[in-house]
């Protein structure tokens, strides 16, 4: 089966500007993205999907493609991922006649997935009956822990589950939250089924430390340092 990576990577960016070529430890951060996926060696193609000339030029150098440019009306902060890569897997078949059966996702402000989050995603994907897998980690902050305030009285954010009594952390049941190091999908959730994950969706559990979506510079600064630690073998 062709298996094609998508990296979905737009121009515009409020909390760092041109975040996704911004500096990270030396070279653009969309470059360890890449070089993530080059290594894997799992990929019949590395697509990245941009409306910016700079970004387009520097996934180029990095050893990725970039066959066409994201319009502008598929660049704004309010457009979802589902419209960006089903045009991508249009376009391709239009295009370029060429069909892929699975899409992984890689978010380049996701820095700190490996080639094994990649290869164990694939794996877990296909031995199982899923409409796609998503990488999640532990939840840093549990929902039984969480108030509404209401007329200036807090109140559980699950009330059914979750009265305000002080739970020990032992006592909590494990929730995850979805954390973008790995998404991966069906090429038929986009062409036919009018969806992006569908509704069985398989879960890859990855370590909390390498779970950071950079969308501040405080967020890149603890990317960075994570990054190093890994590289010292902390």
């Amino acid at each position: 089966m062709n298996i094609l990576a998508l990296i979905p990577a737009r121009g515009g960016s409020k909390g760092i500007p041109k975040k996704n070529i911004t500096p990270f430890c030396g070279r653009p951060l969309i470059a360890q993205t890449i070089e993530t996926a080059r290594n894997a060696g799992v990929f019949n193609r590395i697509v990245v999907s941009t409306d910016d000339a700079k970004i387009a030029e520097v996934a180029n150098e990095c050893g990725a493609e970039v066959p066409f440019m994201r319009p502008s009306k598929l660049a704004g902060d309010e457009i979802k991922d589902f419209p960006v890569f089903q045009r991508a897997l249009r376009w391709l078949i239009d295009h370029q006649d060429w069909h892929t059966d699975i899409v992984v996702g890689l978010r380049p402000t996701n820095p700190l997935r490996t080639v094994d989050d990649i290869k164990l995603g694939l794996e877990k994907f296909a031995s199982g009956d899923f409409e796609s897998l998503r990488s999640a980690c532990i939840a840093e902050h549990h929902p039984y822990r969480m108030v509404r305030i209401k007329d200036n009285v807090a109140q559980p954010l699950l009330p059914e589950e979750a009265p305000i009594i002080p739970y020990r952390r032992q006592e909590l049941p494990d929730i995850y939250r979805w954390n973008g190091l790995v998404d991966i999908m069906w090429a038929r959730n986009f062409l036919t089924d009018n969806t992006m994950f569908g509704n069985r969706i398989g879960v890859l559990i990855t370590p909390r430390n390498r779970s950071i979506d950079i969308d501040d510079p405080f967020d890149l600064v603890q990317a960075e340092a994570a990054f190093k630690s890994a590289l010292e073998g902390f």
